[in-house]
C-alpha cells in the first residue's frame, strides 16, 4: 500500500487518506526539534502500513531541514527504535 501523504503545513501534519479514512502523524516544531507529537490511523485501516509511511515522510522532512526529532508519541518512538539507522536524529539521547 502507498497511500499519497501530503504535509500539511497549516495544522502541522503529514496526512494521507486511505479508504476515506484521514490518517495523521501531528507534529510541533520547537525551535530546530520536531516534536512528534500523535499518529493517528483509524482501525478500519489499520495494519497497512500506513504510520509508519507517515512517521517516515516526517522523519525525512526534518532530516532535510538539519532538524532533530523527539517522539513524544509512543508509536514514533517505537518505530525509531525499529529503525536503527533513524536513532542519529534523535533530539537528545533516550
Amino acid at each position: 500500500m502507498n497511500p499519497e501523504i501530503r504535509h500539511d503545513r497549516a495544522r502541522n501534519r503529514f496526512e494521507a487518506i486511505v479508504d476515506g479514512h484521514l490518517c495523521t502523524a501531528d507534529y510541533q516544531l520547537r525551535g530546530d526539534v520536531l516534536w512528534m507529537m500523535h499518529t493517528g490511523v483509524p482501525e478500519t485501516v489499520g495494519g497497512r502500513g500506513v504510520a509508519a509511511r507517515l512517521v517516515q515522510a516526517a522523519l525525512d522532512w526534518a532530516e532535510g531541514q538539519g532538524w532533530r526529532i523527539e517522539p513524544a508519541c509512543s508509536y514514533v518512538a517505537a518505530y525509531m527504535r525499529r529503525h536503527p539507522q533513524t536513532l542519529k536524529l534523535l533530539a537528545r539521547d533516550r
